[in-house]
């Protein structure tokens, strides 16, 4: 399974040769922010080029394998939203969460599967070096896509109260809002896309997480 949905990615010098590309771009999307003015596009841009340092971090710190695959799912999950928050500048008027009609349509839905699916990933890696690992914990097969479902959701859960609070603060405060929330039907929205991520990794996660699964038991002491 591991060599046939390899085969459909790029090799992997291209697949760091694309984290560094999102990266530089988000740097890029920074600046725009400045020129701008933009708290919003600024804080965004911000956070997930802090997102994209993960993976350099979790490797160097805490000895964690973090391959060229997991490098680019986690930095295409940050670069599609910070890219999501500006737009094209030059190209589109508004951003692509609400200012491109076609666009604005699935790009929030799209960025939140594949965040939730990094948030997938993580508790599934954790989930299974415990399970793996320690002899007082057994999940069953069966039930670690429950666990990632529940992990995914909760953490969904908390993302749409953080944005309702940014939102309330700022009307609060007469200040723009560096997160958005467009209402009731938006969020349930929201949480089943965030649902499709999770069983995304539930189905093919032990393809790509096996070695750092073992590698966080290691850390944790259970081997």
């Amino acid at each position: 399974m591991n060599n046939l949905l390899s085969r459909g990615l790029p090799s992997k010098r291209r697949q760091r040769q694309l984290s560094y590309f999102m990266e530089i771009s988000l740097v890029g999307l920074l600046f725009v922010g400045l020129e701008r003015g933009s708290v919003g596009v600024i804080v965004n841009a911000g956070m997930c080029l802090a997102v994209t340092q993960l993976p350099p971090i979790l490797e160097r710190d805490y000895d964690l394998p973090m391959d060229p695959r997991l490098t680019l799912w986690i930095t295409s999950a940050a670069f599609l939203h910070g890219v999501g928050v500006v737009g094209i500048p030059g190209v589109t008027e508004g951003n692509f969460y609400s200012g491109v009609p076609v666009v604005s349509e699935y790009w929030d839905h799209i960025t939140h599967a594949l965040s939730s699916s990094v948030v997938a990933a993580a508790g599934y890696a954790t989930a299974r070096a415990v399970d793996q690992h320690s002899e007082k914990v057994f999940l069953p097969p069966k039930f670690m896509g429950v666990i990632i479902l529940l992990f995914v959701l909760a953490f969904a859960v908390v993302w749409e109260l953080l944005e309702f609070g940014i939102g309330v603060a700022a009307t609060e405060f007469g200040t723009a809002s560096v997160l958005t929330q467009y209402g009731v039907y938006d969020t349930l929205k929201d949480v089943l896309y965030n649902s499709v991520g999770a069983v995304i990794v539930a189905v093919w996660g032990g393809v790509y997480l096996n070695d750092i699964s073992d590698a966080i038991a290691e850390r944790l002491g259970l081997n």
